[in-house]
């Protein structure tokens, strides 16, 4: 069976598990189970520290894996990233008192800390910086107001604890991450399947199925204004002068082509959830 690495805990655990299961899989009931067997699918779900993912998966112990594309590159694993999931958003920045560093070669010999210092260290000898790293688990932005560290490289959303903890961001974006789907080889029997029903989750969260009527001589504008994937698909009324159309839009856009095409002259406009796909 295709053995699969998911997170056990932390802020990918529960969309992977979801995904999974939107994906058809069935998954651990038990939140304390480490492993479960999905005989129906060939697969068997590993459930693991997501730091300890790649690590696992690169070492050819598991087939695949997801987990956080900084995890991945932190962990010097042989683990590639075969597909992005589109979840668990992050980016990483560096940080320190507020008007002290204005460029990244500030850095230079300096104490940084961070949890992550594999993908700290490569980015900064991309850039010719040499820092001594302090390696922290979690709660970085202590480290400097306790002398621990000149500056920090850590997650940033709206940066609001660095600003608590008297930090300002500077220099360029570290990485943007996001889960990714990994592996140590693509020949494995299920990898495909398994990516093929991710991808397919993925399309049925950013699109949606839209219906409307139209007078037969506004076709051409409204096949404009929503082309959908291919084309739409056109149908006959009883009214020969009308036609029924189905399209399949970006969900974004769901409310400005409603409003466009009501305003050419569509009627009956109607939206369907998709919920799952293959393309």
């Amino acid at each position: 069976m295709l053995r699969i690495a998911v997170p056990n805990k932390g802020s990918l655990s529960e969309t992977a598990a979801q995904m999974l299961a939107e994906a058809g899989y069935t998954g651990r009931r038990d939140p304390r189970d480490l492993v479960t067997a999905d005989p129906r699918n060939g697969v068997e779900f590993f459930y693991l520290r997501p730091r300890d993912i790649a690590t696992y998966v690169g070492s050819g112990a598991l087939d695949v894996g997801i987990t956080g594309r900084d995890l991945l590159l932190d962990s010097h694993s042989k683990a590639v990233e075969i597909a992005a999931l589109d979840f668990g958003d992050s980016t990483f920045r560096f940080a320190g008192p507020a008007g002290l560093f204005t460029e990244l070669k500030d850095l230079d010999g300096l104490r940084v800390a961070t949890s992550y210092p594999g993908l700290v260290e490569r980015f900064l000898a991309t850039h010719s910086v040499t820092v001594d790293l302090v390696e922290l688990d979690g709660a970085v932005e202590s480290a400097v107001q306790l002398g621990v560290a000149d500056a920090v490289a850590d997650v940033v959303s709206t940066g609001t604890t660095l600003r608590k903890a008297g930090l300002e961001i500077f220099g360029p974006v570290i990485l943007e991450s996001t889960a990714v789907l990994i592996s140590s080889t693509n020949d494995k029997a299920g990898i495909d399947t398994l990516l093929r029903r991710l991808q397919g989750v993925l399309v049925a969260r950013q699109y949606v199925l839209l219906d409307y009527d139209i007078p037969v001589a506004l076709l051409d504008a409204a096949a404009a204004l929503a082309p959908g994937i291919e084309s739409p698909t056109v149908s006959s009324l009883h009214d020969p002068e009308w036609a029924a159309v189905r399209v399949m839009i970006a969900r974004l856009d769901m409310n400005n082509v409603m409003d466009a095409l009501y305003a050419l002259g569509a009627r009956a406009i109607l939206v369907t959830t998709i919920h799952n796909a293959r393309l």
